[in-house]
């Protein structure tokens, strides 16, 4: 790990890789803002736990040269950890997705949990030793969280002072699994009723895609105030309602047009665009590449 900073810089148009590096842990940040699929790879050896958040689109994690593949989807998370082999880090982002990664040596991980080593399962006097495995869902709490890594944006001088808090906070809500776990963590919503309610109103959206309703509409119909909507919605998806709307949008049409069933015209319409220049411009906006351009690419 002693090489990190260096070999972890990657310069390809549309991809962002940010690192920070602590004593006995590093916290990663991949996106790709491009409208292809980016690899990314790096060495880790088996003293080191991996935790990964999938925090927008998907990734794919490969093992033993590519003979095994792992997916990590949106609002999911992967922990690896092997002692009896090295697990290098080689994972495939697909476009418009980020991922977030915090690698932590078992020496200093067992440190910040030595007074409750029972309470880890993989920490435990019989399985301390052997490789664990887990691919769990990221609870609204933890999301927020993630989300105020990937935008953080304060002096410069304080931020690996903020990350390392930030990493310490993740980890607590990852391994909390009391009452109080999952939603009711996140400090704007006060209860599962709300997380539910803007579940809810996402999958208006969605489903309502071509023609959705206004902001001021969605929020009667799921029984939220207009600012509870806006200000939960952003804090659970980590992006306004039109702006996550745009998002899914955009990748709705991606995956449209690589089926070859549709032209772009067709493709506009059926998201809601009324005119395939509207339509061709956000894509351009989107991807950084008009929508014919993007087939020919593939």
């Amino acid at each position: 790990m002693e090489n990190f900073a260096e070999e972890i810089k990657n310069t390809d148009e549309g991809f962002f890789s940010d690192h920070f590096i602590y004593e006995d842990f590093s916290i990663l940040i991949l996106k790709n803002q491009s409208a292809q699929i980016k690899k990314f790879q790096h060495h880790i050896n088996s003293s080191f736990i991996q935790f990964h958040f999938g925090l927008k689109g998907n990734s794919k994690f490969l093992f033993n040269g590519g003979n095994y593949a792992m997916g990590l989807e949106v609002e999911k998370s992967l922990l690896l950890y092997n002692p009896q082999q090295d697990l290098p880090l080689d994972v495939h982002l697909e476009p418009d997705s980020q991922l977030v990664s915090l690698l932590i040596s078992i020496k200093k991980f067992h440190s910040l949990f030595s007074q409750e080593a029972d309470y880890i399962p993989f920490l435990s006097e019989e399985n301390k030793d052997k490789k664990y495995y887990k691919n769990d869902p990221i609870t609204p709490a933890m999301i927020i969280i993630l989300n105020q890594m990937v935008n953080f944006s304060m002096n410069s001088s304080v931020k690996k002072l903020y990350y390392e808090g930030k990493c310490y906070e993740l980890l607590s809500l990852y391994f909390n699994t009391g009452e109080s776990n999952g939603v009711e963590q996140c400090p704007f919503l006060a209860n599962e009723s709300d997380v539910l309610k803007l579940k809810e109103a996402k999958n208006i959206i969605i489903n309502r895609i071509s023609e959705p309703p206004s902001l001021p509409e969605l929020a009667a119909e799921v029984g939220l105030s207009l600012k509870k909507l806006k200000e939960g919605f952003r804090q659970v998806y980590g992006n306004s309602v039109y702006g996550f709307l745009f998002d899914y949008k955009m990748e709705v049409s991606r995956k449209m047009l690589e089926s070859q069933r549709f032209n772009v015209n067709e493709v506009g319409l059926k998201i809601g665009y009324s005119t395939a220049s509207h339509f061709i411009a956000a894509f351009k906006k989107k991807f950084g590449v008009t929508p014919k351009k993007y087939l020919q690419s593939l």
